[in-house]
């Protein structure tokens, strides 16, 4: 009798160091529905979600103090030991299981450069996970649209939904997330403008929305928001003149707007910010002549204004500028002689060529 007195604690012990170790079963559920609308076929990063316990060695599960699930990072480019002795970067197929939405304390969701994830994103998002802070899904096949009320994701800092195939306009309720300091929604197939009150992200630091085809014109609020370093527009559709105002941002140092259908003259603030570095607004038809506003605070490591229709001669105050690394003038209607000294010393015939009569060194004596 004494012998089973023993066993039945050793029992009561046993079941409540097991409840104590595994994690809420609705949080595992979830999980194993969100694995089931998944096939991960060669590195077997699946294997690990066994047992009851999903906040430990579940492949990519963290879980906070309270033994929720707080993170799911799945990256199909990793320097994990997994990859490493695969010998390869990561393939899944199938789709985002909106069971993720019961793990109603996510504050990070991954599913990134995967290459053959598909289906749409699960509408539920924005309403289920309050505290997502990160949602990065880059690198897949996802398609539809962007959820309308992603604006309600009110905590969320990284918003990368690149290199997928979403449609659609982007939600005007984007301009909502108040956290925002990284926006890349580069190489998708998003239709429309971008909402005129985007300086209400006064938060973000970049915001990446090449590759598209958006329309409409470069919203002026952009330069409301302080901390804004990187804007890249490049390869949409997108018309009208160049705001004024970029050239005013403080920290703004990198500016693609190129291979849109961009016409007026260049702001004269662009050329002569103290702070843009990377300038390429080629691929346009932007009109005028060249703002004669280079100075010894003019550093450009890339300033790129080819193919467009810019007329009169090449600024001689150019060569008073600090550096000038990449220097594309190419495909205009210039004319005149090119300036001597630097930069102009160290480019090529190509960064003048085709243009209706520049002269000097490197093309011919004038």
């Amino acid at each position: 009798m004494g012998r089973m007195k023993v066993s039945l604690a050793a029992l009561v012990t046993l079941a409540f160091c097991f409840s104590a170790n595994a994690c809420p079963p609705g949080d595992r559920a979830a999980l194993l529905a969100f694995k089931a609308a998944l096939n991960e076929p060669y590195l077997g990063i699946f294997n690990s979600w066994a047992g009851t316990d999903c906040c430990t060695n579940w492949y990519g599960v963290s879980c906070d103090p309270d033994r929720r699930v707080a993170d799911i990072v799945l990256r199909g480019e990793s320097e994990d030991p997994i990859f490493e002795k695969a010998g390869r970067s990561g393939y899944m197929s199938g789709e985002i299981a909106a069971s993720v939405c019961q793990l109603d304390r996510l504050t990070t969701l991954v599913v990134a450069d995967w290459k053959a994830i598909a289906g749409e994103i699960p509408a539920c998002i924005p309403s289920s996970l309050p505290i997502l802070r990160i949602f990065d899904i880059v690198g897949n096949q996802i398609s539809g649209k962007i959820p309308a009320d992603i604006g309600s994701l009110g905590r969320l800092t990284v918003l990368n939904l690149a290199d997928n195939k979403l449609t659609g306009a982007i939600p005007p309720s984007i301009v909502n997330l108040g956290s925002l300091m990284h926006l890349d929604l580069t190489n998708n197939k998003l239709t429309g403008e971008i909402p005129s009150d985007v300086g209400k992200l006064t938060m973000m630091s970049r915001a990446l929305l090449s590759r598209n085809q958006l329309t409409g014109s470069i919203p002026s609020s952009f330069a409301n928001i302080y901390r804004l370093a990187d804007i890249d527009l490049s390869m949409n559709r997108i018309s009208g003149s160049i705001p004024a105002q970029l050239g005013t941002m403080p920290v703004l140092s990198t500016l693609n707007l190129d291979s849109n259908r961009l016409s007026g003259s260049i702001p004269t603030s662009l050329l002569s910010s103290a702070g843009l570095n990377v300038l390429n607004i080629s691929r346009n038809s932007l009109e005028g002549n060249l703002p004669d506003v280079f100075g010894p605070k003019t550093y450009f490591t890339v300033l790129d204004l080819s193919y467009n229709q810019l007329r009169g001669s090449i600024p001689k105050s150019l060569s008073s500028a600090k550096y000038i690394g990449h220097l594309d003038l190419s495909y205009n209607h210039l004319c005149g002689p090119i300036p001597v000294g630097s930069p102009f010393d160290h480019l090529e015939a190509s960064s003048f060529a085709n243009n209706d009569c520049l002269c000097g060194s490197p093309l011919r004596t004038c």
